[in-house]
C-alpha cells in the first residue's frame, strides 16, 4: 500500500515530488532545506539555526505519518 504524506507544518515541495511517501511499512522522505513552512524562505543565519528547523520540519512530516 502507497500513501503520500503531506503536511503544512513543513515546506512545500517546489518540485514534481512529495514531502513523503509511506509504502508499506517504510517511509521515504524527500531531502529537506532550511525553509521555514510559515512564510517559504530560506531561512538565513547559522548552520545550527538552519539544521534545528530541518530537523523541525522532517518532525512535522513524521508525526503526520503517524
Amino acid at each position: 500500500m502507497k500513501k503520500i504524506i503531506k503536511t503544512d507544518k513543513a515546506p512545500l515541495p517546489v518540485g514534481p515530488y512529495n514531502q513523503a511517501v509511506l509504502v508499506d511499512k517504510t517511509l521515504y522522505i524527500s531531502g529537506q532545506v532550511a525553509i521555514n513552512p510559515k512564510n517559504n524562505e530560506v531561512i538565513k543565519g547559522s548552520v545550527e539555526d538552519a539544521t534545528k528547523l530541518i530537523m523541525k520540519n522532517i518532525q512535522s512530516i513524521l508525526d503526520e505519518a503517524g
